[in-house]
């Protein structure tokens, strides 16, 4: 059950990160405008972080088997449309809803994690779910150079959705036969004031986020952002009124009272962002800067990928009596290593043997803390409300990579000038920002922690 569930996952995750090292592809085959571009790369993280929490609460009202199913299908067909699309607006069609898939799939996952397993298995499965966000996010970048540069059959860049379809249609023969039958249903209302709400807040600030940076932040992003706020407030308020008509709020209150999931999900929101927002500022600056191609790019993220895995699967080994400091611990690492790598690159320095190690000691940290952190608030929730609790963990961290690659994007961009050593010092100058961010998520986790 573990290996199907996980599987779709790590496509879930491929997904947001292997279209990018096939845009000059796309732009030259289907004669893409810059705007189109955009919404092909940003049309599927939209729908997913969007739609993440809606797909939690279907699925307890319709069970996580079936909507992991329901979801698995939908993605596997939109990734074989995504593959055939004959135009640009076909393709953004598609993309959207491969997000929608995702969407209704990857909240059922870490439920059904909750609810199937116990005591040490339970640990061991989170860690192997953390260690599949971290490997799907740096294989995304490898396996795009990889199939794009092979050309197998003439696909090009089609073959980056293709490969999904294989791997999706034996999910889907595996699935039903694998996954719970008697997974319990909550006949639970879906509060649609709540969830639309929500979901109109969440897109009035993930959209300015994801288009905003390559467009110069255009007027209608800053309104966006403006009125995320006040969608959040409204949406508050209809939660408010919910629970006092004695109806069931979308975030109950015991999802929220549960101890440290409101801090912890503050601190992995912060994880994710600058974890995100460095792969996303590393990458420009090795291809950008350095001239490094996307596959020579991809491939140096491997040691950070292998030792982010590495440490969410064994931190368990760690005594007991050390889980405590360990979190904050694996951040000030993160943190340290962010700002080594700024300063040996900050004059346009080629990678080498010592920016490997420090990358691999930021992946290490990053996951000392990541899967233990997250292993350890699910823990204190109760198994009724792991659905609302999973949906509230995995849209930050979704929000958390989109928010920290709009950010420290947005800002090495700004740094960088027109010449090659002025985007080197950009890059430092974006690395201590990143290592200022992860300590406040080391702050954040120690607090939790108590």
């Amino acid at each position: 059950m573990l290996t199907v569930i996980l599987t779709g996952q790590f496509m879930a995750v491929l997904d947001s990160s292997i279209v990018n090292v096939a845009i000059p592809s796309i732009r030259d085959s289907l004669h893409t405008s810059g705007a189109a571009l955009q919404l092909i790369v940003a049309g599927y993280v939209i729908a997913y972080a969007v739609l993440l929490v809606t797909g939690a609460r279907l699925g307890d009202r319709f069970t996580q088997r079936r909507m992991f199913i329901a979801g698995l299908a939908l993605f596997t067909a939109a990734s074989l449309a995504c593959g055939l699309a004959w135009n640009e607006t076909a393709l953004i069609v598609f993309r959207f809803a491969q997000g929608v898939g995702a969407a209704a799939m990857v909240p059922q996952i870490m439920t059904l994690i909750q609810r199937n397993f116990t005591g040490h298995a339970r640990a061991k499965a989170l860690s192997v779910y953390s260690a599949i966000i971290s490997g799907g996010m740096v294989a995304g970048q490898v396996l795009g150079g990889l199939i794009v540069s092979a050309d197998l059959w003439g696909s090009g860049w089609r073959g980056v959705f293709l490969v999904n379809v294989p791997i999706g249609v034996v999910l889907l023969v595996l699935a039903p036969r694998i996954l719970p039958t008697a997974t319990q249903r909550f006949d639970r209302n879906l509060d649609l004031s709540g969830l639309t709400m929500l979901t109109a807040a969440v897109l009035a600030l993930v959209l300015p986020l994801v288009l905003g940076p390559e467009l110069d932040w255009p007027v209608w992003s800053w309104i966006s952002l403006g009125a995320c706020v006040i969608g959040f407030a409204v949406f508050v308020g209809i939660e408010r009124s919910v629970a006092a008509r004695g109806g069931e709020p979308l975030f109950s209150h015991r999802v929220l009272a549960a101890p440290g999931l409101l801090l912890a999900a503050a601190t992995l929101f912060v994880i994710m962002a600058t974890f995100g927002g460095w792969m996303f500022v590393m990458a420009i600056h090795l291809q950008s800067t350095l001239g490094y191609s996307a596959l020579h790019a991809g491939l140096l993220f491997i040691p950070m990928g292998v030792t982010f895995a590495l440490a969410s699967l064994n931190w368990e080994r760690i005594p007991n009596r050390l889980h405590t400091s360990m979190i904050p611990l694996g951040l000030v690492l993160a943190a340290a290593s962010m700002v080594a790598i700024g300063a040996l690159l900050r004059n346009g320095a080629d990678v080498g043997e010592l920016v490997l190690v420090l990358l691999a000691i930021c992946g290490m940290g990053n996951g000392l803390a990541f899967s233990p952190l997250m292993t350890r608030t699910l823990a204190k929730v109760p198994m009724n409300l792991a659905a609302d609790a999973s949906g509230i963990l995995v849209t930050n961290v979704q929000l958390g990579i989109v928010v920290g690659i709009a950010s420290f994007g947005t800002l090495f961009l700004g740094l960088a000038g027109s010449t090659t050593l002025s985007a080197a010092h950009a890059l430092g100058g974006t690395a201590i920002a990143e290592g200022v961010t992860v300590l406040l998520a080391a702050g954040l986790s120690a607090r939790a922690a108590r």
